[in-house]
């Protein structure tokens, strides 16, 4: 999966995600292995928790969180 940033200071890059989403369990974790732009060569996980399964609207809303260690300069 990838995560790419349309606006604010990171506009332009993206993130690159691997790893299984085992959607039915309360938290997944998922690798970060890259990116490009300001996250190029970037490593670290990302965890996946779902808000509202949309069983009565039928959307169903996921909440991302990000850890990532940029690589140096």
């Amino acid at each position: 999966m990838n995560f790419v940033f349309t606006a604010g200071e990171h506009k332009g890059s993206s993130l690159a995600i691997v790893g299984r989403n085992e959607v039915l369990s309360a938290v997944r974790e998922m690798s970060i292995v890259g990116g490009s732009g300001k996250f190029r060569m970037t490593k670290g996980y990302a965890e996946a928790r779902t808000v509202d399964s949309g069983n009565i609207s039928g959307e169903t809303i996921v909440e991302y969180t990000h850890f990532v260690k940029a690589a140096a300069a």
